[in-house]
């Protein structure tokens, strides 16, 4: 634990005074904390776990080595937690891709290059599917999607009914599901088809627009890099750099506001400010108790924007062995498998080996209420299914479920399901009196992304420097 975090909360029945609290020590709210310092006010973190970082979470291996056990990836257009790192002296190391990947189907593992599996049978429903949302996400605009001119007849089906609807077979909404289980930690079944084509749009930068393509892939995509030092460090970085304005294990349970302040109630302090921004997942949010009550509106989409669900399965080995074979570790798995997709995860030196599944959406949902040993052979024979049966023999092994962690509730991000953006999507962003809100899901771009949050850490900052003047 940095020695410029405070581990607990003040005593009991103590007040404070500070410009501004922000409320989570994840990538949003320690952005925004860190900007406000840099613009003069003085500002306290309150954090309900016990470290900072939020949903990147680093898991040690020994020997100076980390791995991730929350979110990791980054890649073109993610221009905001790039240059966060780069301020940070952060830098980062390409997602290791060399050689084949494997696409595993019916039992059946076919190896193949690039970023789509080579399912014959389904490939004429992607090249269908990824043109017509391509298309379709152009016509969003991205910082009021219910605007968009098919809004409601969008909002009104899931991704999946739409898919359904316009192809002929099941091959290309299988593969979408697949990169779903990790996205959205839930299937196309799960989002409404407005949701999805925002979210596709948001996969680019300004003047850069959004592409499926670009989610999905490794090379020039969404999975190109990763931090060097795992991406947590991000966060603990900042942290220390905020020297002791960092209060852990600090769950807020009240935010009380008047015309003048705001008043942020933990179990064992007070803290009087002119401004809070509650930067914690919209779900988690609504679980607090404001005075005067957030407006029904806002509460309700809040409430609705509910997590996916997701567990992260990590084998460790002495080395990549897989690399040998001319494997890149990555591995599709088309409905029925354990796992929805897998990557190699080692650290940039390559030493030790770690594979890593992602269980999401269907997946989570068949294993995660199993015995642990069984989820672990599961897991295992599906890694082996990709690289071979030295797979089985993992020297260590670890899981982190999200939907475990009591300050998250699970991940990787929030959907929201039909009607929901229509209805009550204009007051995501909306600030509730001298109440602000930040966080992976109120960002346009890369929304639920490490770089989205940063965007909106940085945005919601900037509007509390502008309105105290």
């Amino acid at each position: 634990m940095p020695s410029s975090l405070q581990e607990s909360s003040p005593p009991a029945s103590a007040t404070h005074r500070t410009d501004v609290v922000v409320i989570g020590a994840g990538l949003a709210g320690l952005t925004a904390a860190r900007r406000l310092v840099a613009a003069g006010h003085s500002v306290v973190v309150l954090e309900a776990r016990d470290r900072v970082g939020g949903r990147t979470l680093n898991h040690d291996l020994g020997d100076g080595q980390v791995v991730e056990a929350g979110g990791q990836f980054v890649g073109p257009t993610q221009n905001h937690v790039l240059a966060l790192a780069d301020e940070l002296g952060i830098g980062t190391f390409p997602a290791y891709a060399e050689g084949a990947s494997v696409y595993v189907h019916r039992g059946r593992a076919t190896r193949y290059s690039g970023d789509i599996p080579p399912d014959l049978l389904a490939l004429p429903d992607i090249g269908v599917t990824t043109a017509r949302i391509a298309r379709m996400s152009r016509q969003i605009p991205l910082h009021a999607p219910w605007e968009a001119r098919h809004a409601r007849r969008w909002d009104a089906t899931t991704l999946d009914s739409w898919i359904r609807g316009t192809t002929l077979g099941r091959g290309g909404l299988d593969l979408l599901n697949s990169f779903l289980g990790s996205a959205y930690g839930a299937t196309a079944a799960d989002a409404s088809l407005l949701f999805s084509l925002h979210y596709i749009a948001g996969m680019g930068a300004e003047g850069v627009p959004g592409t499926l393509d670009r989610g999905i892939g490794t090379k020039d995509g969404a999975q190109e890099r990763r931090f060097t030092g795992g991406s947590q460090r991000l966060s603990s970085t900042m942290a220390e750099q905020l020297d002791g304005r960092v209060v852990l294990d600090s769950p807020v349970r009240a935010i009380e506001q008047d015309d003048r302040t705001v008043t942020v109630r933990t179990d064992s302090s007070a803290w009087t400010c002119r401004r809070a921004v509650v930067a914690v997942p919209p779900a988690l949010a609504a679980r607090i108790r404001f005075s005067p009550l957030l407006p029904p509106e806002q509460d309700a989409l809040f409430a609705r924007l509910a997590f996916g669900q997701l567990m992260k399965c990590e084998a460790v080995y002495d080395e990549p062995f897989w690399r040998a074979a001319g494997l890149s570790g990555q591995g599709v798995f088309r409905a029925g498998s354990t796992v929805c997709s897998m990557f190699d995860n080692s650290p940039p030196g390559g030493r030790p080996g770690v594979l890593m599944g992602f269980l999401g959406g269907r997946q989570w949902r068949a294993w995660a209420h199993r015995p642990a040993h069984e989820r672990r052979g599961a897991v295992l024979r599906a890694f082996a299914q990709v690289v071979g049966p030295e797979a089985l023999r993992p020297r260590n092994y670890f899981e982190q479920d999200w939907t475990a962690e009591e300050w998250t509730r699970g991940g990787p991000t929030a959907i929201a399901a039909p009607g929901v953006l229509t209805e009550l999507g204009a007051w995501r962003d909306r600030p509730f009196g001298r109440i602000h809100w930040a966080g992976a899901e109120h960002a346009d771009y890369w929304n639920g992304y490490m770089d989205g949050a940063v965007r909106s850490g940085k945005d919601t900052a900037d509007t509390v420097i502008e309105q105290e003047g």
